[in-house]
């Protein structure tokens, strides 16, 4: 049996420090150590749930750097277009939980050695045989790692991989003084599938309305857009029609990577079902097969909000399989 082709992830890996209840007789935090970053998330996401995931980016050459990459082997995630720097250091989060299982952050970053990663830093076989090949937009924050979203992102398209993109919008890693938004748009018209969240949606719509990103977004490269809100419905978007699909009701501890989850189960499910970027419009437009797709993306999201952490949360293959067969 021929091996399933991988799904490269590209953008940062960081550390989550998550903040833990203060324990009697201490007087401040303590702090846990967990490997993070949205598209390192979603290369973990996929090897769990058994597809042949690569992660493609810039790692620092110190002590954080070598924990992110015995993390990725650790989880059986392909690190060949890795590249290591000693001229920066590896970016870090602070994330603290609300009762309810959300998360608010606090970076520290940039300067920061995922930032560091150029165009010219992709190797040769970087994008040969891709199914997919999947950004979000943290490393369109700084220079040179923004160009080099934007070169791979259309050196996928060009070598056939279905490009997506998960905004995964942190305004907080962006100067001050710079608005987001030009930048934003020119990788999402690059995007063939767009994820964004219900307040990612709002940000692109502040000066307008929701519709009209919609329609922006489908009269370039997108064929279909997701729109995900917590525990609220999925909304779906394609050129021939819209609609909603419902999502899992679990008990939420840490939401920090739902929508990585989310977004590895969909990618993956979508090289196991066969639809390549060719083939991703009409498989949006057929009933049966959207469902089956969004339900596995809606049960791995789901369940990464049942165990704290990042890489830590991902589901894996039964798992999700076993949601799947509780809820029909």
């Amino acid at each position: 049996m021929a091996q399933a082709p991988a799904i490269a992830c590209f953008g940062e890996a960081l550390i989550d420090f998550l903040a833990l209840p203060a324990q009697p007789g201490e007087d401040g935090r303590r702090f846990l150590e967990q490997a993070g970053g949205a598209p390192a998330n979603v290369a973990v996401g996929i090897a769990r749930l058994g597809g042949l995931a690569r992660f493609a980016g810039m790692l620092s050459e110190d002590m954080f750097g070598d924990f992110l990459l015995a993390q990725f082997a650790r989880f059986g995630v392909d690190t060949h277009q890795v590249r290591r720097t000693g001229a920066a250091r590896t970016a870090l989060a602070f994330v603290s939980l609300r009762e309810d299982g959300e998360r608010s952050f606090n970076f520290y970053r940039p300067p920061a050695a995922d930032l560091l990663f150029g165009p010219g830093d992709f190797g040769a076989d970087a994008f040969a045989g891709l199914a997919a090949f999947h950004v979000c937009s943290n490393s369109l924050s700084g220079a040179p790692s923004r160009e080099a979203t934007l070169h791979g992102m259309r050196l996928a398209a060009d070598a056939g991989a279905l490009v997506s993109m998960d905004l995964n919008l942190r305004p907080a890693l962006w100067p001050r003084d710079v608005d987001p938004t030009p930048t934003l748009w020119r990788a999402l018209e690059l995007a063939q599938l767009v994820k964004l969240s219900g307040e990612e949606l709002a940000f692109l719509a502040r000066d307008g309305a929701e519709q009209d990103v919609v329609a922006r977004l489908l009269s370039h490269a997108t064929r279909a857009v997701l729109v995900t809100d917590g525990a609220a419905p999925i909304r779906w978007f394609t050129r021939a029609g819209h609609g909603t699909a419902p999502t899992f009701a679990v008990d939420a501890i840490d939401t920090t990577a739902a929508g990585d989850a989310f977004v590895a189960g969909l990618l993956q499910r979508l090289v196991e079902r066969g639809v390549d970027a060719t083939g991703l419009a009409a498989a949006f437009d057929d009933a049966p097969l959207r469902t089956d797709l969004l339900r596995h993306a809606a049960a791995t999201g789901a369940l990464a909000t049942t165990r704290r952490g990042a890489f830590a949360a991902m589901p894996d293959r039964a798992g999700v399989q076993a949601l799947l067969e509780t809820v029909p």
